[in-house]
């Protein structure tokens, strides 16, 4: 029996994972494709006027059986990845991307949708059945519906061939990740890395077959250790320039062809919609509206946050040269030296606070504060599918004891991983056919357990758990009618709001004090050590705001350029040089490994990171204005933000809760650039 097929029977109809085989994914895409093509058929083709309830509410209902094959296999080709999958991806997302064109493309439905929009004001529609009925409506024309039947045809030419390109990027980053390996054979090459990271690379060699070797990859967590602690010059440009050159190495895996092609691609397509580029496309459709409007945000944060790196640069020159080193800081350098520098200045070492930061610990850490913003609690649970053992589930309850969402979280780097970290839905929440729960899972690369079990985590890691699940309660909080306006389902410059909101309790001592426990003695971490991480709290700020905006600043360069683009790498080196990037810092992303933007969907919208930091960094001014976890603005900010999803205007939702549009100012101080 397929699994995907039949109605789960499972707690909370959780996708039954262990019961899911490789070979039931095509033969259920190609079913659920069908069982969706009949549906759009049948509401397209109905004889009766059109309605709200037999279009649009029609329109949202169906597809059933292709949600559920599509939601777990592309959560797991991104975390739980094999060759037969990949092989798998390639050979279906063209087919659904046809599919999904074929819908948005269709004559008589879009006439229906067309028909209720233009009488929407006499429908007595409620607001989120009117934003749905406009998101609709405005997601077809976006798609194309209006266009004649030969542009039709060549834009699903295109989109066929973007979504192939797209996995086929994604997939050469992570092989040509897993396929380099820095050996180390001579123990002295380990000079200044802490224990744990020699252990970690040790076992990292043994799973590779080279036992007796140490072994560093180009990951952030194998390499951002090296490149802080080791003493060995030459080995951290070594594996540096292994981290930075993925993608642009001129063998089977390179993705300067595929960004070439992508790029002219989203061009043409943007020129059939009626559209002077790809980001005045994007933009129509978000809160930032034109490329002038993100451009302007860039270089307010670009000017300070460039001269603020240049005064890091010269104070890492002078370490250099007091220490006798003859040579001028590259950019390999940058994590080696900053380091150094920060011991200087706060007297404190990152090694120092990782024993107080144990994944399990800043975990319950994070459950607690959404308890105390929330009213919500998170219960383990042993007996729910997993897609892998080492993964966890928890169900989520709200204040009443009813179970809201199913949680999962997925931590710990492996090789089918793909890099960085996200939240994603394997369901997502609705009330409109039934009272539907989400499932979220939170995924991330974070270190192997040490030889005590436990995983260390680094400040930064810290962060990174609390801004996903942001994401994760943006997902489990919501409370919208409609599946397609629930959740996340937000333009791409406001859906890092709440993520990056929760990042801010995180950086709070009160807080921090609550779950920084030392591993082995249970230790709350020392105020003296959490006075230095708050007074270096601003530090290195110029390298993260330049690397940040170099990325953003190029995201937007492809994709308002004119011309056709010959050679990436040239019209990458001159778009950062035109910028005044300094040659010290490398942008966060280079082209051939900028999985955002030709691989996750941030094409345009790299900047979205900047953007919905001025709302957090505005948002949170309440809660410092009234105290951490303030009831009255907690509720507000759970029922305008985290549980309204798409329902209505964003900026208007914005507004409702914190009573005025955001200003820029608490965003220039949060990042000392005022």
């Amino acid at each position: 029996m397929n699994p995907f097929l039949n109605e789960y029977e499972t707690p909370f109809k959780i996708p039954p994972f262990e019961s899911i085989k490789f070979s039931h994914y095509e033969p259920a895409f190609e079913i659920g494709m069908e069982e969706h093509r009949e549906e759009i058929d049948k509401i397209a083709n109905n004889q009766s006027e059109p309605t709200f309830k037999n279009t649009i509410e029609a329109l949202e209902g169906s597809g059933e059986t292709l949600d559920k094959v599509a939601n777990v296999f592309f959560n797991l080709l991104g975390s739980n990845t094999n060759d037969e999958m990949d092989a798998l991806a390639m050979e279906m997302s063209p087919k659904l991307s046809a599919h999904n064109d074929a819908i948005l493309l269709n004559k008589a439905l879009f006439k229906r949708i067309e028909n209720l929009h233009n009488n929407r004001q006499s429908l007595n529609l409620s607001v989120e059945q009117n934003r749905l009925l406009e998101e609709t409506y405005k997601r077809f024309i976006r798609s194309g519906a209006n266009l004649d039947k030969d542009s039709m045809e060549r834009l699903t030419q295109i989109n066929s061939a973007l979504s192939s390109l797209s996995l086929r990027f994604d997939q050469n980053v992570l092989k040509e990740t897993n396929s380099y390996s820095m050996v180390v054979e001579n123990e002295e090459d380990l000079d200044g890395l802490p224990d744990e990271e020699i252990r970690q690379a040790s076992l990292l060699a043994e799973s590779e077959g080279q036992k007796g070797k140490w072994v560093f990859k180009p990951t952030r967590v194998s390499m951002y250790p090296f490149l802080t602690y080791s003493t060995k010059r030459d080995l951290r440009e070594e594996l540096y320039k292994s981290y930075i050159q993925r993608g642009d190495n001129d063998n089977s895996l390179d993705n300067k062809e595929i960004i070439a092609e992508m790029v002219a691609l989203r061009k043409e397509k943007a020129a059939m919609m009626g559209f002077e580029s790809h980001s005045d496309y994007v933009l129509d459709n978000t809160m930032a509206k034109t490329p002038d409007n993100v451009n302007k945000l860039l270089q307010t944060i670009w000017n300070p946050g460039v001269e603020k790196a240049k005064g890091e640069v010269q104070a890492m020159q002078r370490l250099i040269s007091d220490e006798g080193g003859n040579f001028k800081l590259a950019a390999w350098d940058w994590w080696h030296y900053s380091e150094k520098l920060r011991q200087e200045q706060f007297d404190f070492k990152e090694e120092e606070v990782k024993p107080y930061f144990s994944e399990e610990k800043v975990l319950k850490g994070a459950f607690d504060v959404a308890n105390k913003l929330f009213d919500i609690t998170f219960t383990e649970r042993n007996d729910l599918p997993k897609y892998r053992d080492n993964i966890r589930s928890f169900v989520v309850e709200d204040s009443n004891k009813k179970v809201i969402g199913i949680f999962y979280t997925d931590f710990t780097l492996r090789p089918n991983k793909g890099g960085g970290a996200w939240m994603n839905t394997f369901r997502s929440q609705s009330k409109f056919n039934g009272e539907i729960i989400p499932i979220v899972v939170n995924v991330c690369n974070f270190p192997p357990q040490n030889v005590d079990g436990v995983s260390l985590l680094s400040f930064e890691q810290v962060e990174t758990l609390f801004h996903e699940f942001g994401h994760g309660l943006h997902g489990l909080l919501s409370d919208a009618q409609y599946p397609s306006l629930s959740g996340t389902s937000v333009t791409r410059d406001y859906v890092e709001f709440p993520s990056q909101i929760m990042e801010n309790w995180a950086r709070e001592p009160e807080v921090i004090k609550t779950f920084a426990k030392h591993y082995e003695t249970g230790e709350t971490i020392p105020d003296d050590l959490l006075d230095k991480i708050s007074a270096a709290g601003t530090f290195n700020e110029g390298f993260a705001t330049t690397e940040y905006v170099a990325a953003a600043h190029l995201d937007m360069a492809y994709h308002t350029n004119k011309n056709a683009i010959q050679d990436i790498d040239k019209f990458e080196d001159d778009t950062l040089e035109e910028l005044g990037l300094i040659p010290e810092i490398e942008s966060r992303y280079r082209s051939t490994y900028f999985g955002h933007i030709f691989a996750g969907g941030y094409s345009s919208g790299y900047y979205s990171y900047l953007w919905t930091e001025v709302l957090e960094a505005d948002a949170f001014e309440a809660f410092k204005e009234k105290g951490l976890f303030d009831k009255e603005t907690a509720d507000k900010l759970k029922k305008y933000v985290f549980s309204a999803g798409n329902t209505d205007d964003l900026m208007t939702q914005y507004i409702r809760f914190r009573g005025k549009e955001p200003e820029i100012e608490p965003l220039l101080k949060k990042r000392g650039l005022n």
